[in-house]
């Protein structure tokens, strides 16, 4: 636990982490993630300073090894194993906290949206989480919390730093938010056995959904800044009953915006790919779990530098076959909007 090594070291820990903390590895968060818990301080995964070092050992006949620094760690971040085998991670670190869980509750997704985007936006306020998600979510998934909850209210999940806790609190109040959960006054028998704020966030309120309804699935989108709170309210308002908004807030270049992980109620392929259309049109990409390849699942299109590295690291394309259109196909058109097939699910399909 590389957290716990560091917070009795130094009293540092990593600035970020997937809401599978307790089972996920650091080479799997980079090789595969992108942010997470943490991102609305730092950012994602590929923004420059939030990964130091990559040891990488190639895929040739004679191996190297290689240190990555700097502009070279694009090569291999979020590649999914497709060009190098990571040996060793070097990342950086931040104060550690006890973090203070939260949870305000609001009778609508929006005021619980306009909350989470006014609290991210306050510089003197350290938070590490801000989770708005909307009813009838928490209260149908979130079991262990549903005591906390009511069955209409919308939520936001926040992680908030003891020594904020005080303000925190008075700007709650302010925004007209009801905390219906706080660690740090909740009884120990109302504690017990209750998961971190991060795991009802990130991917794991699918996760807790999937548990309770295996019908539902989710979509990963981004609503990108200025625009992203006019956003966040249209594409809420298009699937009533259908979609179910999950925000999480990030900082981007300086700049507050969200990801979505918007629950889905699925039906059929043919209506989920309408709905990332429409989610599309309205200019909120998305980024489709739906899909197996590097580039259907990201930002479709081909990553020139880590295709480049590819062929210089593992030129028999032997690690992670199947996951780069771009090594299959490195003229693939992206906006014909076809599922792309390797070769062998040509023939199966």
């Amino acid at each position: 636990d590389i957290d716990k090594a560091t917070r009795a070291h130094s009293g540092q820990e990593l600035r970020m982490h997937p809401s599978t903390y307790h089972t996920a590895s650091i080479g799997g968060f980079i090789a595969g993630g992108s942010g997470g818990v943490g991102s609305i301080n730092f950012g994602g995964l590929r923004d420059f300073g939030n990964v130091l070092r990559l040891r990488v050992v190639t895929m040739e006949a004679e191996p190297r090894v290689l240190d990555l620094t700097g502009e070279d760690l694009h090569k291999v971040t979020h590649a999914y194993g497709t060009n190098g085998i990571i040996t060793e991670v070097e990342m950086p670190l931040t104060a550690a906290y006890d973090w203070v869980d939260v949870i305000v509750g609001f009778d609508s997704f929006m005021d619980a949206a306009r909350y989470g985007n006014a609290l991210a936006c306050q510089d003197g306020l350290l938070t590490k989480l801000i989770t708005p998600i909307a009813a009838p979510v928490p209260w149908l998934y979130f079991k262990r919390h549903q005591k906390f909850l009511s069955e209409g209210q919308s939520i936001c999940a926040v992680m908030v730093a003891p020594h904020s806790l005080d303000a925190f609190l008075a700007f709650t109040r302010r925004a007209g938010g009801t905390v219906v959960f706080n660690a740090a006054t909740a009884p120990d028998a109302d504690r017990k056995g209750l998961p971190p704020a991060y795991e009802l966030a990130w991917n794991h309120t699918t996760l807790r959904a999937l548990r309770v309804d295996p019908a539902m699935t989710y979509l990963q989108s981004l609503y990108p800044f200025p625009g992203h709170m006019e956003l966040v309210e249209t594409i809420d308002g298009l699937f009533p009953g259908e979609v179910f908004s999950h925000l999480e807030f990030v900082r981007f270049d300086g700049n507050i915006t969200c990801f979505g992980l918007n629950l889905v109620r699925f039906t059929t392929e043919e209506r989920l790919d309408e709905i990332i259309r429409s989610f599309e049109a309205h200019g909120c990409p998305v980024f489709n779990p739906h899909r197996y390849t590097l580039e259907e699942g990201g930002m479709k299109q081909t990553d020139e530098v880590q295709l480049a590295f590819k062929r210089e690291a593992d030129p028999q394309g032997l690690l992670n076959p199947g996951k780069m259109i771009a090594w299959e196909n490195p003229d693939y058109d992206f906006r014909t909007g076809k599922t792309f097939l390797f070769k062998g699910l040509q023939r199966a399909s």
